[in-house]
């Protein structure tokens, strides 16, 4: 069936709507994949049936012939536009109103590139012999229902073409010069004819690959924000760490400048008034402090638990006996103080560092 020039107006909404002639009674040859011809007949009493009528309404128009049937699940893939309902016989031929949706498939048919018609329909095919108006069958297409309505390229098996959609034979001209509709597959840009199985394997292999495609999409996605959230994960800890480690130097700093302050306190009375305290260590001060109690003291090789034990030692008996830097009651030169005081403080100090 053919798409005539005085159908072709759009709306002021841009969608095409037409009414046509999509089949007809008669007989066709139809070419068989292993290459043999048979002609089967769409009698009116078939073609004209409520089956057939009804089965034309609100259909999908497909840019030419899918290699499946058109269902809800693949319909968003093929649907061009839809029919109407109002389907009807009219001048011998099945008639129905159809509006075409997608702006590429009607720059095509205004150029005249797609300008015919065919029905995607499942039948029963019966062997019966017999001739209508002159023409010889022998197959009967019973119970048609139209799957869909297909534009097709002009001139490709004649405007009485169809397809029907089991794919096991095509609608052709005539036995000696006819060529089936056959599916096109691009590859690099490229369109080539192949076999109506070897397309569908290819484009649920597409399908396969889209899927695929989409889910990786989805795991980089994922994956994105998982390592995102790692990255601030990490940084939270961080700053908590360091913040912990901030209150640790802190406490640790105030801890070191009581105990300075301490250590000063404790030896500033002992030693001379001239003696700078500015930048000496805790082992200097002591030893100094030690020194003064006994002038000989060497604290080469001596441990910071010896020097910490005789300093302890010679402070606390300072403190108990009053002595001084200055005065009547200054420090005295000899042992400053006993072994077992010396062991004394230092076992102290052992179970302090315990």
């Amino acid at each position: 069936m053919l798409i005539r020039d005085s159908m072709l107006k759009k709306d002021s909404f841009g969608f095409l709507t037409v009414t046509a002639p999509i089949t007809r009674p008669g007989v066709f040859p139809y070419q068989r994949q292993d290459g043999t011809v048979q002609y089967e007949a769409k009698l009116p009493d078939d073609v004209f049936s409520d089956l057939a009528i009804y089965s034309a309404r609100a259909k999908p128009v497909t840019d030419g012939h899918p290699n499946e049937e058109v269902t809800v699940d693949n319909i968003s893939r093929y649907s061009k536009g839809m029919t109407h309902t109002d389907s009807r016989v009219e001048g011998g031929m099945l008639v129905v109103s159809m509006t075409v949706t997608d702006a590429a498939l009607m720059d095509r048919i205004f150029s005249g590139e797609q300008s015919e018609i065919s029905i995607g329909f499942l039948s029963d095919i019966v062997e019966q012999r017999g001739t209508y108006q002159g023409d010889e069958y022998g197959y009967v297409q019973k119970n048609i229902d139209i799957n869909h309505v297909a534009i097709v390229d002009r001139g490709r098996a004649g405007p009485k073409v169809a397809i029907r959609a089991d794919s096991d034979a095509w609608q052709i001209d005539n036995e000696s010069g006819g060529k089936p509709n056959m599916p096109v597959y691009k590859i690099d840009g490229k369109d080539y004819e192949v076999d109506p199985t070897v397309k569908a394997y290819m484009d649920a292999q597409d399908a396969k690959l889209l899927v695929a495609d989409s889910k990786v999409k989805e795991y980089d996605s994922l994956k994105g924000r998982f390592d995102a959230q790692a990255v601030a994960l990490e940084a939270a800890q961080k700053e908590a760490k360091d913040a912990k480690e901030n209150q640790m130097s802190a406490d640790e700093l105030d801890q070191k400048v009581e105990a300075r302050v301490a250590l000063i306190a404790g030896a500033k009375p002992l030693l001379e008034d001239s003696f700078d305290f500015k930048g000496k260590s805790e082992r200097e001060i002591k030893e100094a402090v030690i020194l003064k109690a006994k002038p000989d003291f060497k604290g080469d090789g001596l441990s910071d638990d010896y020097v910490n034990a005789f300093y302890d030692a010679t402070v606390g008996h300072v403190q108990q006996q009053g002595f001084s830097s200055t005065g009547s009651n200054h420090l005295f030169s000899g042992d400053g103080a006993s072994s077992g005081q010396l062991q004394e403080k230092k076992n102290q100090r052992l179970k302090m560092n315990q």
